[in-house]
């Protein structure tokens, strides 16, 4: 592997010559900045570069590939042919990995994380792409504008990139934010778009909820004793229907072993608390044990560990300071997450409460010896289901992916269900301990993603692209937000700034019949054919 990385030899002259700025040793400048590199980060860059465009690709974390390198390894996908382009490109690379010896183009769509980064590596690689790594936008002055034009970002590190255009593909949408494009955080009312799957959502709070009644109290019985941890103290729910600050619970997609000779017992945090874990064992002793049930196999005895059932990986109702937050908070956040999860499974396998067949089942399990090797052999990659989404001239919503609406500005397709994780646990009317926000309707064919949607306002910025932070609905973002989608909208994203600067165009007024013929000359999926080819 060999990534092209700047900073390193620019920190290491500046050291010689320390009055000499970042920009006076390399001018950083490029046709296309790609900030955040997650699966459409990656695809971004590489494509731009294919088009013959000079371009960098700054990733504030020490990994690429975002959360496809992060630990999930099992692929949500919802209709596989609706996959094409430079996605489907990568889940063919991931076949050819596991399959050296076959000369068939096929695809595989489960993978382990090693894997995963080993083969974004190589993307970049190969079009000798440049990479910074570990480099922060400054979030007090890091974007530059003329009017609606970004002219530069500026990192924490003093190292500054401009650009003919940018795209924004991280899960948090901090370029985007700090360029004073519009977006929005939560859920919104089911009021505003006419959808009846947005907002507060109790009665769709079937999935993933307590099967057996559970007391919410430090003492059982004793509402002056207080509230377990974890549940929220606020009032209750909210009206069914109405909007709020709340958003899809995050977790980490352990990957998880049970080949002996690979397999590292899972660690007790230092701030571990057992009755962090209170409601997980009273559920326990009711007869319910399901934290495990979602564990997809992935090649060589290893699994995609996710959230299943009413307490298990996702921590409900702890990142509401997150999409907003600076880096400090995150910090305190992905730390609080990362405690948690932890903890969860060290209770499990230790605390002699616990069921005996529990702990059993358990500690049949532990972490990858080759995997995250640098991080304790945990992802190091949050599961950011949901962050900020940006407000542009066309927001994707319910109608969208339930085929109620034509795009005639398409530019691919998506095809999971709506699916929104619980936001909130609460005391319900009885006294027990219940969750909401957790909704999965489907049933519905691959659906239109409009260009619109990728793409802020014209009078907010002209050269910019948002292809994982999108213009969507907190319902309709439920469905669109898996990696091979972001994967393809990182592809649209570069061939559109592309071609924007091949016809010193704003992005807003590039020609979409142009656009549309580059995509689907690229394989491009742009049109559903009715046919079940989930192949």
């Amino acid at each position: 592997m060999k990534l092209y990385y700047l900073t390193i030899p620019i920190i290491f002259f500046r050291s010689l010559i320390p009055n000499i700025s970042a920009q006076t040793v390399h001018e950083n400048n490029y046709d296309v900045v790609v900030y955040g590199g997650t699966s459409a980060g990656v695809v971004a860059a590489v494509k731009t570069a294919r088009m013959g465009k000079s371009v960098v690709l700054i990733e504030p974390g020490k990994h690429l590939g975002g959360l496809s390198s992060g630990g999930l390894g099992a692929t949500d996908i919802g209709n596989k042919a609706a996959v094409g382009g430079m996605a489907r490109e990568y889940y063919e690379r991931v076949f050819q990995h596991y399959n050296p010896a076959s000369d068939s183009t096929g695809t595989m769509w489960t993978f382990e994380p090693h894997v995963a980064e080993k083969i974004f590596n190589d993307m970049v690689d190969e079009e000798k792409i440049h990479v910074h790594l570990e480099e922060r936008l400054d979030l007090i002055n890091g974007v530059k504008k003329s009017g609606n034009r970004i002219r530069k970002i500026r990192m924490e590190s003093g190292l500054t990139f401009s650009a003919k255009m940018f795209i924004d593909a991280t899960y948090e949408g901090d370029l985007m934010a700090k360029a004073d494009v519009s977006y929005t955080v939560g859920r919104e009312s089911v009021k505003i778009y006419g959808e009846s799957l947005n907002g507060v959502q109790t009665a769709q709070a079937k999935y993933h909820q307590f099967k057996n009644p559970v007391d919410p109290y430090r003492l059982t019985g004793e509402p002056k004793s207080g509230l377990l941890p974890g549940i929220q103290d606020d009032g209750g729910p909210g009206k069914e229907g109405s909007g709020d600050h709340r958003i899809q619970a995050y977790c980490f997609r352990m990957c998880l072993t049970n080949v002996p000779g690979n397999r590292i017992p899972f660690p007790k945090p230092e701030s571990y608390d057992p009755l962090r874990y209170e409601i997980l064992l009273r559920y326990i002793k009711t007869g319910v044990f399901d934290v495990l049930n979602l564990s997809t196999p992935i090649p060589n005895g290893k699994t995609d560990t996710n959230n299943k059932g009413a307490f298990a990986s996702d921590n409900i109702g702890m990142n509401y300071d997150y999409p907003d937050g600076d880096y400090e908070t995150r910090a305190r956040s992905i730390s609080e997450h990362e405690n948690y999860q932890k903890g969860m499974m060290w209770f499990l396998a230790n605390d002699q409460r616990v069921p005996e067949y529990v702990r059993e089942e358990i500690n049949r399990w532990g972490l990858p010896e080759d995997e995250f090797i640098d991080n304790g052999h945990w992802p190091h990659q949050l599961y950011i289901r949901e962050a900020r989404r940006m407000i542009s001239d066309y927001m994707m919503t319910q109608h969208d992916c339930e085929g109620r609406k034509f795009v005639e500005d398409v530019v691919g397709l998506a095809a999971y269900t709506m699916d929104s994780h619980h936001v909130q646990r609460y005391v319900d009317e009885t006294g027990h301990v219940r969750n909401e926000g957790d909704v999965q309707v489907g049933n519905f064919p691959p659906y239109p993603i409009s260009f619109r949607s990728i793409i802020p306002r014209s009078e907010e910025c002209t050269n910019l692209l948002v292809p994982v932070c999108l213009s969507a609905s907190h319902i309709a973002f439920g469905s669109i937000r898996m990696e091979p989608v972001f994967m393809l909208l990182g592809q649209v994203a570069a061939t559109a700034a592309a071609q924007a600067i091949n016809e010193q165009e704003d992005i807003q007024r590039i020609s979409y019949g142009r656009l549309r013929a580059q995509l689907e000359k690229d394989g491009q999926v742009l049109v559903w054919q009715h046919e079940d080819k989930n192949k």
